[in-house]
């Protein structure tokens, strides 16, 4: 039996009309699995390099740092001799991670963007910036809004039996908690337009799990927040709007008829 040489390269097929060439090009490039391993690896490398330095960076004005973190509350006290340190190490660390948001969130997309046609790859220009609006804007909402009222609230039950001592190291764990749950959430009308550019979610779809998602959006609460009813309700009422904004904002970026290859490339990835 004569011996076969396995060819592995990869061979065009030839299009059918020159109309096809253009939209051949626009469709995403398949990479091997170890190929999106390679290019993940070093996406994680390059932002976790750039998130150290602005730790480190942070760590060295720290006083500036926590003039603005107290605020809500006042002072603090610390009960063992390492917490205060701790308590800076975790907040020079919460700091860096937003300082690094921008440079974290190019890498996010310029990975997605792997698995885009030509024309879905403009939209990156648009959900990258909005995608940083949209933390940032969740950041100032718990730290004007939920982390005041929800302090407020939990600090009434104090009384002549029950002297409030808040510790640097629970404070810090509560802001934190606050400031990246907010954020992370206000993520959500983008997430929801992202999805149903690509096809995967539709207007109509996500009005008729509206009662699941709100089941949801309460059990997210619940894990997300301090172990409070307020803080819970606070988080979850904002979710239940950003999850009607993005129902409307899909009416927008949903395209119901999808090109063919963009369709192949859903059933076959």
């Amino acid at each position: 039996m004569p011996n076969r040489k396995t060819d592995f390269t990869v061979e065009s097929a030839p299009s059918s009309s020159s109309a096809d060439a253009p939209a051949a090009q626009r469709f995403p490039a398949r990479l091997s699995f170890f190929d999106h391993l390679d290019e993940m690896r070093s996406r994680i490398i390059k932002g976790f390099l750039v998130y150290a330095l602005s730790v480190i960076a942070v760590f060295q004005c720290n006083n500036f740092l926590l003039a603005i973190v107290m605020k809500p509350v006042g002072r603090v006290v610390f009960t063992s001799p390492e917490e205060a340190f701790t308590a800076q190490v975790n907040l020079a660390l919460l700091a860096g991670f937003i300082i690094t948001l921008p440079f974290t969130l190019y890498q996010i997309w310029q990975f997605v963007s792997l698995g885009l046609t030509r024309d879905e790859k403009k939209y990156i220009g648009i959900f990258g910036p909005c995608s940083l609006i949209c933390f940032v804007a969740g950041v100032l909402f718990a730290y004007f809004v939920m982390i005041p009222m929800s302090l407020q609230f939990l600090l009434k039950f104090s009384s002549n039996f029950f002297v409030p001592m808040i510790t640097v190291d629970k404070y810090i764990s509560f802001f934190s908690s606050w400031i990246l749950a907010s954020g992370i959430v206000f993520e959500l009308p983008l997430v929801l337009a992202f999805l149903a550019m690509i096809g995967i979610a539709t207007p109509e779809f996500l009005r008729q799990k509206r009662r699941y998602a709100i089941l949801a959006i309460l059990f997210v609460s619940a894990i997300i927040t301090p172990p409070d009813v307020m803080s819970q309700l606070l988080m979850s009422a904002p979710l239940i709007l950003l999850y009607e904004i993005g129902i409307l904002v899909t009416k927008f970026t949903y395209r119901p008829n999808l090109p063919a290859g963009r369709q192949a490339f859903l059933e076959n990835p």
